[in-house]
């Protein structure tokens, strides 16, 4: 079963899809990655299509935080559960409900390991119009397997939509692929793959990394990679012909600062908006309520 449409649109619209070989890495456990112990990320996105250029059609954030590092979140006995919290809030604007019909807000939030990034579960809740739908996947790293359920707030006694997959060795999903790509090294030319699970199927992303290139962002002029992810056509998360391009920062930051998405239906351009590693940003904490 492939993506829904809104599905689809919203893994298009969070683009910052990626893959990598599917094994974990060890670290010093007091060895701080970019994104600890907290982060948020600001995109916007903008729509062309054949006269329309670059129009801008919605918002979205992505946050980790590591409770255990920010000493948050104890459980009965005073222990803080060591695990990264990764949540992203999607919301179209305007010319979006008026181009398409349709107004929507999807949030995500997923639990990983904090040292192979492996999800642990992923949480889903799609607004469009007045139609609502929530969605809850497990995984069972040790058995390699995945129990994906949907349900409709609006009608509690219809019965749940529900998907059981299998995998192999350490999975990922859209989330916790984004920050698992951002701990590997990369360089031109290198291809990699990785095991991706999304509303309880399973998929292999192959990726390549393209070119290396100076690019005028919000951070200032970087050095950024190009990467391609095949994530459209018959084996892939998405139908249809597409390509999908990202580029991230050439650092140890590797932070993702533009996104390119090529479908049926356009062009959507995905800009890097603003980076804040404050917790105690107000934006940053309206995100955690």
């Amino acid at each position: 079963m492939k993506s829904r449409p809104q599905t689809a649109l919203l893994a298009i619209l969070l683009g910052i899809l990626c893959a990598a070989s599917a094994s974990s890495q060890k670290r010093a456990s007091d060895v701080l990655r970019p994104f600890e112990p907290v982060e948020m990320l600001v995109y916007e996105a903008e729509f062309s299509r054949a006269l329309l250029r670059k129009v801008d059609v919605a918002d979205f954030r992505l946050s980790a935080s590591r409770p255990s590092l920010l000493r948050k979140a104890a459980d009965n006995s005073g222990r803080v559960p060591d695990e990264l919290i990764l949540t992203c809030d999607v919301v179209s604007k305007g010319f979006f409900a008026k181009l398409f019909g349709l107004k929507f807000r999807e949030t995500l939030k997923s639990t990983a390991d904090p040292v192979s990034l492996a999800v642990h579960t992923s949480k889903r809740v799609d607004e469009q119009g007045k139609r609502m739908r929530s969605s809850e996947a497990i995984f069972d790293l040790e058995r390699g397997k995945v129990a994906w359920t949907e349900r409709d707030p609006n009608s509690p006694g219809r019965e749940p939509r529900v998907v059981k997959g299998e995998f192999t060795g350490l999975v990922y999903d859209i989330l916790s692929s984004i920050y698992f790509l951002r701990t590997q090294p990369l360089t031109v030319g290198k291809n990699l793959e990785l095991v991706i699970s999304d509303s309880g199927q399973v998929y292999k992303v192959p990726v390549r990394v393209l070119e290396r290139k100076r690019l005028k962002t919000v951070l200032g002029r970087v050095d950024a990679l190009l990467i391609e992810a095949d994530l459209f056509g018959p084996r892939g998360m998405l139908d249809g012909e597409g390509k999908f391009f990202i580029w991230f920062t050439d650092d140890a930051r590797r932070i993702p600062v533009a996104v390119k998405i090529k479908s049926e239906y356009g062009t959507f351009d995905i800009k890097l908006k603003k980076l804040s590693t404050n917790p105690a940003d107000p934006e940053y904490l309206s995100k955690q309520e």
